[in-house]
């Protein structure tokens, strides 16, 4: 039944269906559908605008009711956004100083101009946001300023600075030395050079690398994003870093707008380039220098650039219509260039084909040498410490050494006599005495090279060594005592083919040629088998010995001398404040006991330290003062601690077998501990020094004299070597000194790599205490490898250099070096920076388009400029100290050094690191960047390395 009545409505709703369409047509649906639709709308409107009308009364009645008010908070946020902002006041000032807040106001003015306001505005025409943005920057500025002022900027200029500097140059010689070994040449240089320079980074450091940092540009900018958030964590208020969008503007704008352009110009090779020739831009170029920056490049880049220009020149020349005179100076000019050119020529071929040649092993295998004499050498700075290298291979150095202490003997007992004739004749008579000093000095030098317990002994004739034991038996020792030996000696050392014969078949000896800059234009010529030499007179320079240093003192075993710093205290005379130190000293003898105290300042240490290191040499490397401490050296703690120091040294010195072991150095004690004035500076060891020299000096005159009467060839090397004379004449007497003191260690000094280590660690303790003599000594040392040549040469450097500075600016050389610092952080040289900056970044106040990068061949070009300015500017008396080859080498390694820009950001993220470190001491920025660069890939490879050798130590 029920599919019957389905079937039912299914037929019945069909046949209405039908019946529709024929009746109203197939339109007829839509037209319904449209109908429905208007009516439904239709409702809809009427029912909204009732509603409305009705709501309205209804919200008009509320109120106008008793009902309790609404809240206030939302018609007052209503209020205050149709209200007109009100302007913000900002103090204009910064730093306290009017000449360097305008200035510092511009920059904040242009950075906000075409960093933030230019896309600002575009959103919308509300000011506060930018002025929030600028009082930040402003109070951030007025936090490190605030912190500037309170911080020590002379330990950053004149140490920190330069140590970083140092440790940057021998990480890259390292890294050059390391590549050499390799000998790879299929490598790409300059990256090998690199990643090579970062692995000896991590070995030195130890806790940091900065290859990332220097080698990819997302990373860079990863750290100074971080670093300049940590800077604003530190400077700006708390709610001021709480506000994420405006600190991630200023972080944006220091990051990238201003750090990043700043660290990538500086570090930029060619722009260093420049700035190198700029400020030597008063020495003009010689073609000498040219030519051998050509003849050394080992770049093909610079010899191309070279060659082009050259080969541009020359085209321009022949195309001169000249005539006359003119037409020679051209003639001239075109052979000049296609000298110039064929010298590229023949260096690019050898560089390309990779048979670049060491001119000391091809001049040491094939080359004829030029001979210079032996006598020659023996006066000649650098020629002198490769001889005696080699002397000291061959086991000869005993034969050199008597020689040159003769010397010393010989014009110290003439002048010692003519002072005993003149003091005779003025009715003094000290005859005994100045003899006893002159047989004390002449058993001396028996005892230490000619006696049988002499170690090493001077193998001589045995009658010669008799009558000399005979003559100071029972003569009057006379200066010319030793001349015969001496002889024979020098004989010795010319004929034997031990020494000078094959001396000049060694690559000392050709590297002694590179040095004097003789392999190409030799100054001496003479035979091969060195005829013609002989025995002349005293030519060696001065030999800082006094006869003091032997003379008679206590030398009883039986006496005991303790001494101890018993008080200190601070003492002010006629205006200046001194610390001054209280010495009880007691001194027991079999037969009587004194006590007595005397007063030393910190100065007399010093002096005393320096008198007694420099006569006994090796006490150096055993005692140590404790370091001069510029500022704030009145503090109580300070003054305990060194207290407690010089006790120290005190104990150390006055140690039993220290003095056993060197018994003239008692004499130096006993007069330094005595109850009386300590005498220093030009007192009686000074006035004795003068008297040595000045005779010494005489001696050059005449050596120098007797020059005029040498051939030609010879006379003009002999001029430049004794103007030397009387230089060497002052730095010579350090190595006579250990031929008459040689005390064997006591104490054993801690071993320390100095190749894998900061150079301020193995600074010698002497020097630490003068600014300009640590600075230079630390730079020679690294720019020159002083410290891996011979150690006698570095001696003289230092004693000469401490000589030059004394002569030039006495003893206040470092109050004047803290009034320098002082003036470059015065107001005036800080807004002088401040304006230099504004003026590079906004020139006329508009922002510096990018400069486009110079051709390559202008940047090769500029390179063999600066180079050749920097061998130019090189005096010739560097040359003469240390060798024109170490000095050329030197240089180009500087120089070479600033051509890679992965590596001058490295140096400049460390000057800019401790910066920040000495800014801010308390906020421990030196853990905070061992994190930065904690994902270093070098410093990840280092730690395996490190664990994978100390696993194995640790199984065991």
């Amino acid at each position: 039944s029920c599919l019957q009545t389905s079937l039912s409505i299914w037929g019945w709703g069909s046949l209405g269906l039908v019946l529709f369409l024929v009746t109203f047509g197939p339109f007829a649906i839509f037209y319904f559908a449209f109908y429905i639709v208007c009516f439904v709308g239709g409702g809809f409107v009427v029912t909204l605008l009732f509603g409305k009308s009705n709501s309205e009364k209804y919200l008009e009645q509320c109120e106008h009711s008793f009902l309790p008010c609404t809240s206030v908070g939302i018609p007052k946020c209503v209020e205050e956004m149709k209200r007109e902002a009100r302007p913000i006041k900002i103090d204009r000032r910064l730093t306290g100083a009017n000449i360097i807040d305008e200035p510092l106001q511009q920059v904040i003015q242009f950075s906000l101009r075409d960093y933030v306001q230019y896309w600002y505005y575009t959103l919308s025409d509300d000011e506060s946001f930018l002025l929030e943005i600028r009082q930040a920057l402003q109070y951030a500025l007025v936090q490190f300023s605030a912190r500037s002022k309170e911080t020590d900027w002379q330990p950053y200029f004149t140490t920190r600075l330069v140590d970083d500097f140092g440790t940057h140059l021998r990480v890259f010689r390292k890294a050059q030395q390391r590549i050499a070994e390799k000998g790879d040449q299929m490598k790409d240089q300059a990256e090998e050079l690199v990643d090579t320079f970062f692995e000896v980074e991590v070995e030195m450091e130890k806790e940091v690398c900065r290859d990332l940092v220097c080698t990819s540009p997302k990373d860079e900018e990863g750290f100074l994003r971080d670093l300049c958030e940590v800077l604003l964590y530190i400077l700006l208020p708390p709610g001021d870093f709480q506000n994420k969008i405006m600190r991630y503007f200023v972080r944006e704008i220091l990051s990238r707008g201003i750090l990043l352009p700043l660290i990538n110009q500086l570090s930029d090779p060619d722009y260093i380039n420049q700035y190198v020739i700029w400020m030597i831009r008063d020495s003009n170029c010689n073609y000498e220098a040219f030519m051998n920056i050509i003849k050394l490049s080992d770049n093909v880049g610079e010899l191309e650039a070279v060659k082009d220009k050259a080969s541009e020149e020359l085209q321009y020349l022949r195309s001169l219509d000249t005539a006359g005179d003119d037409i020679n100076t051209i003639k001239n000019q075109i052979n000049s260039l296609l000298y110039v050119i064929k010298v590229c020529d023949s260096r690019i071929q050898r560089l390309q084909s990779g048979k670049e040649i060491d001119t000391v092993k091809l001049a040491a295998n094939f080359g004829k040498l030029c001979t210079v004499p032996l006598d020659h050498i023996l006066v000649d700075n650098v020629a002198l410490q490769f001889f005696m290298d080699y002397m000291q291979q061959t086991g000869g150095q005993a034969h050199l050494f008597f020689w040159m202490t003769v010397e010393g003997y010989r014009v110290t007992a003439q002048q010692q006599l003519e002072v005993l004739q003149s003091r005779q004749k003025d009715g003094k008579h000290q005859t005994n005495q100045t003899k006893g000093l002159l047989r004390a000095a002449a058993f001396g030098v028996y005892e230490q090279y000619l006696s049988e317990k002499a170690s090493p002994r001077v193998n001589i004739d045995d009658n010669l060594v008799a009558k000399l034991a005979e003559t100071l038996n029972h003569e009057d020792p006379t200066p010319e005592i030793f001349d015969d030996i001496q002889r024979k000696v020098y004989e010795l050392m010319l004929r034997d083919e031990r020494f000078y014969p094959s001396f000049k078949q060694n690559v000392l000896y050709v590297r002694m040629l590179a040095e004097l800059d003789m392999l190409k234009d030799p100054s001496f010529r003479g035979s091969d088998d060195g005829e013609g030499e002989s025995f002349n007179g005293s030519p060696t320079g001065s030999i800082n010995l006094s006869l003091d240093d032997l003379s008679n003192v206590p030398s009883d075993e039986t006496v005991q001398l303790h001494a101890y710093i018993s008080d200190t205290g601070v003492c002010n005379d006629h205006g200046k404040t001194y610390a001054l130190y209280a010495i009880t000293v007691h001194r027991r003898s079999p037969n009587s006991e004194e006590t007595w105290k005397t007063y030393r300042r910190y100065s007399d240490f010093h002096d005393f330290h320096m008198r007694i290191t420099e006569q006994f040499e090796n006490l150096a490397n055993i005692l140590k003062l404790p370091g001069k401490k510029t500022f704030n050296n009145m503090d109580r703690e300070f003054l305990e601690k060194r207290k407690k120091d010089l006790n120290a040294y005190l104990q150390l010195l006055l140690n039993p077998e220290m003095m056993k072991a060197s018994p003239a150095l008692a004499h130096y004690v006993y007069d330094f501990l005595e109850n009386k004035a300590y005498s220093k500076g030009k007192g009686d060891f000074a006035r004795k020094m003068d008297t040595f020299v000045n005779p010494l000096r005489n001696s050059m005159r005449n050596v120098s004299n007797a020059v005029k009467s040498l051939p030609d060839s010879l006379a003009e090397g002999m001029t430049k070597m004794s103007d030397n004379m009387g230089k060497m004449s002052e730095r010579l007497g350090q190595d006579i000194k250990q031929s008459f003191f040689k005390v064997p260690p006591l104490i054993q000094k801690t071993y320390s790599d100095p190749d894998h280590c900061r150079v301020a660690a193995p600074i010698d303790d002497n020097v630490d205490d003068n600014i300009p003599l640590r600075v230079m000594l630390l730079l020679m040392d690294e720019v020159f490898d002083l410290k891996e040549r011979n150690q006698w040469l570095r001696r003289n450097i230092k004693n000469l250099l401490q000589q030059l500075i004394r002569a030039t600016y006495g003893d206040t050389i470092n109050r004047k070096i803290v009034d320098h610092v002082d003036w470059m952080t015065s107001p005036e040289q800080v807004a002088d920076a401040v304006k230099r900056f504004r003026d590079a970044f906004w020139p006329n106040g508009i922002l510096a388009e990018t400069v486009p990068r110079r051709d390559k061949a202008i940047r090769m070009r500029t390179r063999v400029a600066g180079k050749t300015k920097l061998l130019e500017v090189m005096p010739d008396e560097l040359k003469h100290i240390i060798g024109a080859e170490t000095t050329r080498k030197g240089i180009l390694r500087v120089f070479e050094m600033f051509q890679h820009t992965q590596l001058n950001k490295r140096m400049v993220y460390v000057f800019l690191e401790r910066f920040l470190e000495t800014l801010f001491p308390q906020n421990k920025f030196h853990e905070l960047f061992n994190k930065l660069h904690s994902r270093s890939k070098q410093m990840q490879r280092y730690k395996q390395r490190l664990h994978s050798t100390q696993a194995p130590s640790l199984q065991k």
